[in-house]
């Protein structure tokens, strides 16, 4: 590698820290990852709730936060509300203080990736997710009328304004399917795997004596597969099973009262999560939002035994050899009776071991980011 330093501005859409919900996992852990590589990052964090971070100035050259302006008004304006809220003139000014390229988080981020100012800058979008897919498919599981009205619009503006991309040399797509989505698109789309917390596995083999569902369940589609368990897989099942997660609704509450073999527990600890995980048979996580790629699977398969999921969960992640895939609810009862009287082996583990260490090593992927980013010349990018 080049003596010569190398920085880059980075954009978050929120303070990337504590890495506790799925974007700002993979900030953290890209931003730490890069850091590790010699490259100096200059973070620029929106601001809405949480507390300014110390502890990111040990992996950056510098940070600055800016306000967002949450103000009900920016429903009303033509572009989307993730997006409009997230506007800085002082954060143009910190990005023309210098040449360095710049990496826009999520789309969210992408309000000043058509200024003309920016126009021989070297711009790259880490894409979240197929944005106006996933507001639609959120829209689809809330029951709260206006949630659902802002869901469905917020949808249709951001399909509109995803057009912003072309602006965009690199667009670093999260799965292989978003990065054939924006490549047919915009011709400039390369698959860059999930930053996660895991250096390596740490799983148990043998038995675990019930199976595990987690993630935050005030969100429509998390709170729909915590149902379809409890409803539908679960149901007149002798398996335990716990779920756990942030503020569950009334609804869930409810189906898990009328269940003796399910238990709900809210608001643990990231540490208490991994440890359920660690100590579950089955991490059984089915999902009906078939956008990017979910860091709770990753988590499942670094730190616990057997990992049960449904299609959308796993098509065309590379992780579908390392996971027990059933169709619907039948299969998943089938083959969650027979996981439970099988014991994970330590060849198991090293299975997962070569699998995870050889596309989701955060080392690998920052390499991956770094070519992609200081490649000399325009159309010299390679491909992944």
């Amino acid at each position: 590698m080049s003596s010569i330093e190398r920085h880059i501005h980075i954009i978050s859409f929120d303070v990337p820290f504590p890495p506790n919900y799925g974007g700002v996992i993979d900030v953290f852990f890209k931003v730490k990852a890069l850091h590790t590589k010699g490259v100096k990052v200059h973070l620029h964090c929106f601001q809405y709730g949480r507390e300014k971070a110390a502890i990111l100035s040990k992996y950056c050259e510098s940070i600055d936060y800016y306000p967002r302006n949450v103000a009900k008004s920016q429903l009303f304006m033509k572009q989307p509300y993730i997006v409009i809220s997230r506007f800085s003139e002082q954060l143009l000014t910190d990005l023309l203080q210098d040449e360095y390229p710049i990496l826009f988080e999520g789309i969210h981020t992408c309000n000043l990736l058509d200024n003309e100012k920016l126009a021989d800058r070297i711009k790259l979008v880490r894409t979240h997710n197929i944005e106006h897919d996933y507001y639609q498919n959120l829209a689809k599981v809330e029951s709260n009328i206006f949630k659902r009205y802002y869901f469905y619009n917020e949808a249709n503006k951001l399909e509109t304004f995803e057009s912003v991309l072309q602006n965009a040399q690199i667009i670093a797509a999260i799965s292989r399917n978003d990065t054939s989505y924006f490549d047919k698109k915009y011709g400039n789309a390369f698959y860059i795997p999930a930053f996660h917390s895991n250096e390596q596995t740490h799983i148990n083999p043998g038995k675990g004596n019930f199976a595990f569902y987690h993630g935050n369940l005030a969100i429509g589609e998390n709170n729909e597969a915590a149902l379809y368990l409890v409803n539908e897989v679960f149901n007149n099942l002798k398996v335990p099973l716990i779920i756990a997660g942030s503020r569950p609704t009334s609804e869930l509450r409810g189906a898990v009262a009328r269940k003796n073999n399910i238990t709900l527990i809210s608001d643990l600890t990231t540490k208490q999560i991994h440890q359920l995980i660690n100590d579950a048979h089955v991490n059984i996580l089915p999902t009906f939002q078939p956008t990017g790629i979910k860091l709770k699977l990753l988590s499942a398969l670094y730190n616990g035994r057997f990992a049960l999921v449904n299609p959308m969960m796993v098509e065309n992640t590379g992780l579908e050899m390392l996971c027990e895939v059933a169709e619907n609810a039948v299969q998943m009862r089938e083959k969650l009776i027979k996981l439970m009287e099988i014991d994970f082996r330590v060849s198991d583990i090293k299975t997962r071991e070569k699998v995870l260490n050889e596309n989701f090593s955060n080392g690998v992927n920052a390499q991956k980011l770094i070519d992609l980013t200081f490649s000399t010349g325009k159309g010299l990018f390679p491909q992944f």
